[in-house]
């Protein structure tokens, strides 16, 4: 049997993970959770177990939970837990993430950098006791920054400028990953893009940035008023998709020392204009009235978000307060090469979904489950 230990399990990817490794036997299941309690760990254990829709009494059997931080030296545990991590975790899966654009710089690297060393150090520790087979860790396709051009499939060591702090935290931290490979660590980093809900049914455990997006776009937030984008494109990938092809990494060594990037890549990126017209489809169909839409030059709506978020109905403040992030991504038109990383995929049965499959059972749960609970 093999024993996983999972963090950020109760994340969109982290569940998404889970979800795959229950279905398939013999896996032994380790969850690191921050909790503030015993209490309130059961409880998130217990929302985790409602969300993935799985027999609870035969999950428990499979999932221990821990309570501990990813930040932490030694995750926080004490000494009997924490060497019992390291004589029986085979695999590692580190998911977590705080996916927060404007922390301060100490903050992100404290989120990013140090727990990427905290779990490369467990994986070291697991190494030396003869029983580590693989990790994997996820970052993101962000750590190109401003790249110019397809990020390539690569370890970047080029100097570059960033969008915010999460994104050079996130390349700070596979700068240290790639150290740990280099000694010898069996270690793939895997860069996702912009994850949605699952491909088949939409389900996802949190709405974050694509569904802010949706809403923006539809011009719900902002009084219809939306920015001239109809020349770019957003990059997509359903979250079973990710989950998939990380636990296939997970048992192959093929991929040891190598950047997976997750993502729909340059052929296969949404336009704008596209998805614009898939939401305001299926805000019709679920009978959600949405405003005319004016188009404005990006810098001036801009300046328009800028003086209407202080004005703005509580519940949007925020929303709109983080729109010039958005924008800052989307007026750059981001690209990610993922060609590698596809045929590498797909020779192991695993196939991208395109976005015309996935949208619509996306859209559709996050509107029945905002709209008409």
């Amino acid at each position: 049997m093999t024993t996983y230990f999972i963090t950020g399990a109760t994340g969109v990817l982290g569940s998404a993970i889970i979800r795959e490794l229950l279905r398939q036997p013999l896996h032994r299941l380790i969850l690191l959770i921050r909790a503030k309690d015993d209490a309130a760990l059961q409880t998130r254990v217990e929302q985790l177990l409602a969300f993935l829709n799985v027999d609870s009494a035969v999950a428990k059997e499979r999932i221990e939970a821990i309570r501990g931080d990813t930040e932490l030296i030694r995750f926080g545990l004490d000494a009997r837990e924490y060497s019992m991590l390291c004589t029986s975790v085979t695999h590692i899966i580190h998911s977590a993430a705080i996916v927060r654009m404007n922390l301060p710089l100490e903050t992100a690297r404290q989120a990013s950098v140090a727990s990427a060393d905290n779990i490369l150090q467990l994986a070291r520790l697991c190494q030396a006791n003869g029983i580590l087979r693989k990790a994997e860790m996820v970052s993101t396709v962000g750590v190109g920054g401003r790249w110019s051009g397809p990020l390539p499939e690569r370890w970047i060591d080029e100097s570059r400028r960033f969008h915010n702090t999460y994104e050079q935290a996130k390349a700070e931290a596979e700068t240290g990953i790639q150290r740990g490979i280099k000694e010898g660590l069996p270690v793939t980093v895997h860069r996702p893009s912009m994850i949605v809900g699952n491909s088949h049914d939409g389900r996802i455990p949190h709405f974050q940035i694509f569904y802010h997006l949706i809403e923006f776009i539809a011009g719900r937030r902002t009084l219809g008023m939306l920015p001239d984008l109809a020349h770019h494109h957003v990059d997509l990938v359903p979250a079973d998709y990710v989950a998939q092809a990380i636990i296939w990494s997970s048992s192959h060594n093929v991929t040891t020392g190598k950047v997976l990037h997750l993502c729909s890549g340059p052929d296969h990126a949404l336009p704008l204009k596209k998805l614009r017209t898939a939401v305001i489809e299926q805000f019709g169909r679920h009978r959600i009235p949405v405003p005319n839409g004016y188009t404005l030059p990006i810098g001036w709506f801009n300046v328009f978000a800028r003086a209407a978020a202080p004005l703005a109905p509580k519940q949007f403040r925020r929303a709109l307060a983080t729109l010039p992030i958005f924008l800052d991504y989307l007026s750059e038109d981001q690209q990610f090469a993922n060609v590698q990383t596809r045929q590498l995929l797909e020779a192991a049965g695993l196939n991208l979904p395109e976005a015309d499959t996935f949208l619509r059972p996306v859209l559709d749960y996050y509107l029945e489950r905002t709209y008409q609970r």
